[in-house]
């Protein structure tokens, strides 16, 4: 008896909805299981991982300062990845847009102008684009892997970074640390209450969610992604521009990655230093594919990753339990995503040998 894997001629709507639901479900009890043969009692930490972090008005506000980086990035990266344009560098672009975001902020002529914050909010979105457009040049031009290339370029985004923080944008008052100095009033968001360190980006991932959606549901470009995504040949018959897609699928990434690295400096952070991101240009991937690219299905997904960034600080801090138990959680998510996509739309077949 042989096992062939074949892709499904339908999948139920209904399978299809279910999907992330499972694999969050299988990742919750892995990790339990995980924690037991850690040692810790696994009900317990599990509460402690994904409850009580948002017991409080306190937490609940730090999910939302976590998520909203996740969220307007993976808006961004859905985009591309419904044309099958596959952006992995949302980090690097992230890292550039802040770097530029600072360096406006930092040595803009007139640090008390009342526009200061819109050109800071202009070099993070324009530094993004300009990372992913390196990409989207050689993609176009020469037909290389985009992959690839972002990928590459989020290390030497990182490189960068380390570089200036610890040389000419060092804050000289700074004793001795790796960061710039903080940046003026003019050019920090003001939390929306300021008992809590949620900003009114909050609000810019919720244009973004619209903005996707209209783009997706109601354009006629959105709809020529879409069927570039999933039908390329019948694309190209129809006269649909490949090259116009890879522009768009990687820029559109680049600008919301960069954008939410001009949250990150202007708003939580309010500096430049060698950390600015826990990940989140990487996980907001997951964000976008647990979301199923779709604008409320993001929404969930970013909150979902923000739990977990939220309770893997927690674990640390009550049971001792190693930072990187986040990644594990975010790994799980992801192959049991991947997994459950899988299921949905292959399946096994037996297939009788002949004689």
């Amino acid at each position: 008896m042989q096992l062939r894997i074949e892709p499904r001629v339908t999948t139920s709507i209904v399978i299809q909805g279910l999907a992330p639901i499972i694999a969050v479900t299988m990742t919750l009890v892995l990790g339990g299981i995980l924690f037991a043969a850690m040692g810790y009692p696994p009900l317990e930490t599990l509460w402690a991982f994904f409850i009580e972090p948002i017991s409080t008005i306190y937490g609940a506000s730090e999910l939302l300062v976590k998520a909203v980086p996740l969220v307007i990035i993976a808006t961004g990266l859905a985009i591309g990845f419904r044309a099958n344009i596959w952006n992995i560098g949302a980090e690097g672009q992230l890292t550039i847009g802040a770097i530029a975001a600072t360096g406006i902020g930092l040595y803009f002529p007139d640090q008390q102008a009342v526009y200061l914050l819109a050109l800071m909010f202009l070099a993070g979105c324009l530094g993004g684009l300009f990372w992913a457009g390196i990409a989207a040049y050689l993609r176009a031009r020469f037909h290389t892997s985009e992959i690839l290339v972002t990928l590459m370029l989020t290390y030497i985004a990182a490189l960068i970074l380390s570089w200036l923080v610890r040389g000419p944008w060092r804050d000289p008052a700074g004793f001795n640390f790796p960061q710039t100095a903080l940046l003026p009033p003019a050019g920090l968001i003001d939390p929306i209450d300021f008992a809590y360190r949620v900003t009114g980006s909050v609000y810019f991932a919720i244009f973004a969610l619209i903005a996707m959606w209209f783009f997706v549901a109601r354009s006629f470009q959105g709809y020529k992604l879409a069927v570039g995504g999933a039908a390329p040949r019948a694309a190209r018959y129809a006269g649909f521009s490949e090259k116009s897609a890879i522009w768009i699928g990687l820029l559109t990434g680049g600008a919301a990655a960069g954008i939410a690295g001009f949250f990150e400096v202007a708003g939580p952070l309010g500096q430049l230093s060698p950390i600015i991101s826990p990940g989140y240009g990487f996980a907001a991937i997951i964000v976008a594919f647990i979301g199923r690219l779709h604008p409320v299905g993001i929404l969930l997904g970013g909150l979902f990753l923000a739990l977990i960034y939220l309770g893997g600080e927690s674990v640390q801090l009550g049971y001792g339990i190693p930072a990187p138990i986040t990644r594990v959680f975010q790994g799980l998510l992801l192959f049991f995503l991947l997994a459950s996509e899988f299921a949905v739309s292959h399946r096994i077949v037996r297939v009788k040998e002949a004689h």
